[in-house]
């Protein structure tokens, strides 16, 4: 079994990139200077460099007709590339954090969940799809519960 996992669109954010301050905050978004390291780029799926600019705005992360639509608050850097889609690895932004993890059916009910902390993600995420209800897991930090990244069985 094989998994894969990749950032959100840049053309997705492309619009606030462009828009001032006031404009941001009449979407509810907020241009922000990072400061350090717990400011993970959605669209790299890296941590941004302190200084580096980002836009931190409430995303739909789980657009489902269910109980466990899901939407909170995430950052996105305006200079970031995307990722390559990432086959059997984790991201930068899974390290040094304990990571969320929930596994949803094609329907978008939660059917099983788990923590990994430091170096677990890969085997967590593993064991998750072992339950074959299990279309995809949703990574969220588990301490702000910001989304981080969809992993879809590959």
């Amino acid at each position: 079994m094989t998994y894969r996992i990749e950032g959100l669109k840049r053309a997705e954010f492309a619009s606030l990139f462009a828009m001032t301050d006031a404009e941001l905050t009449e979407q509810g978004a907020v241009r922000m200077k990072a400061t350090g390291p717990g400011f993970p780029c959605r669209i790299s799926l890296e941590d941004t460099p302190a200084g580096d600019d980002v836009i931190l705005l409430n995303y739909t992360s789980h657009a489902v007709a269910t109980p466990y639509r899901s939407t909170y608050a995430i950052f996105v850097r305006p200079d970031a590339q995307e990722v390559a889609p990432l086959i059997d690895q984790t991201p930068p932004v899974f390290e040094g954090r304990p990571i969320a993890l929930r596994g949803f059916d094609a329907n978008g009910m939660l059917k099983n969940a788990g923590l990994a902390l430091p170096g677990q993600a890969d085997e967590k995420i593993r064991a998750l799809f072992e339950d074959r209800e299990v279309a995809y897991i949703h990574a969220h930090n588990a301490a702000h519960g910001c989304f981080s990244a969809r992993i879809e069985r590959d």
